[in-house]
């Protein structure tokens, strides 16, 4: 049988009543699939997303183009770089892609100034949004500074894993390597012993984790 998709979030247990009229008159609802590029490094902010339904990864690029996972956009959040990047009116610093077939409201950035003094719940919504990444991306620093790859690779799985709600992972060793900012070589030897030690099973192009 097909996999149902699952019920968008209700942004009402969040937001006032008339803050959702307001939203539903000035957003844009818009869905992705898979894969898809919503934001590039460089582009113009105009809108902020509000995730309905499914999840997104946030990355940065180094000089050479390799991508480092900041963060993942689940269903009832948003991003903390786009609202920066709105409210500066500056160019996006970040690269943000579907990990799944999903959607989203596109708050344009007149509606995010005008509601942060007229609406406490979404001025709220924006302050744990910037808090909650802010710590997350410590985590990210925290963690190439002080962790071993082995640590990072098993963080990362079990993230990988929370966020798509699946103990089998999709994605080759090259793509784990190219996210956590280091080579395949590297990523290939510690998966393997992390398999000799029953923590995972490799399959191609995949991994079960037990």
């Amino acid at each position: 049988m097909p996999k149902t998709a699952p019920a968008p979030f209700d942004f009402s247990t969040v937001f006032e009543r008339e803050l959702l009229n307001e939203m539903a008159a000035n957003s844009m609802e818009m869905e992705v699939r898979q894969g898809d590029t919503l934001m590039n490094i460089g582009q113009a902010v105009r809108a902020t997303p509000l995730v309905t339904r499914g999840v997104f990864k946030v990355c940065s690029l180094n000089e050479e183009g390799q991508e480092m996972l900041l963060y993942y956009v689940n269903p009832g959040e948003s991003c903390a770089m786009t609202f920066t990047c709105c409210v500066a009116q500056s160019e996006s610093v970040i690269k943000a892609t579907a990990e799944e077939d999903g959607a989203f409201v596109a708050v344009p950035l007149p509606m995010i100034e005008q509601w942060l003094t007229k609406y406490p719940g979404w001025r709220s919504f924006v302050m744990k949004t910037m808090l909650g990444r802010f710590l997350e991306m410590l985590k990210v620093i925290d963690s190439i500074a002080f962790k071993k790859m082995d640590e990072r690779l098993e963080v990362y799985l079990k993230e990988k894993s929370k966020v798509t709600g699946s103990a089998l992972i999709n994605l080759t060793h090259q793509q784990i390597a190219d996210e956590l900012a280091t080579n395949r070589v590297v990523i290939s030897r510690l998966l393997k012993r992390m398999e000799d030690d029953k923590m995972l099973l490799l399959y191609r192009n995949q991994i079960k984790l037990l």
